[in-house]
């Protein structure tokens, strides 16, 4: 996961989202949707790409707000 991208994750019974490279926002949510809600703004604020984990720490989902310059045309 690239430096700046928000992840939404499972922690000891709870969801949060955390950034890379700076960690836990500190925000405890007692749903996914909630915490999902809250990460897909961030992503949005910072223009980064959003993973969203699943309980079990795969991965459920993810989207790009922004330009992705990991996003090479084909």
């Amino acid at each position: 996961m690239p430096k700046g991208d928000v992840e939404t994750v499972f922690v000891d019974g709870t969801w949060t989202n955390q950034v890379e490279g700076e960690g836990p926002t500190g925000h405890l949510f007692q749903t996914k949707d909630r915490a999902v809600e809250a990460g897909r703004e961030l992503a949005r604020e910072r223009a980064s790409e959003h993973i969203i984990k699943n309980q079990d720490g795969t991965i459920g989902e993810r989207s790009t707000y922004g330009d992705d310059p990991r996003d090479i045309p084909g």
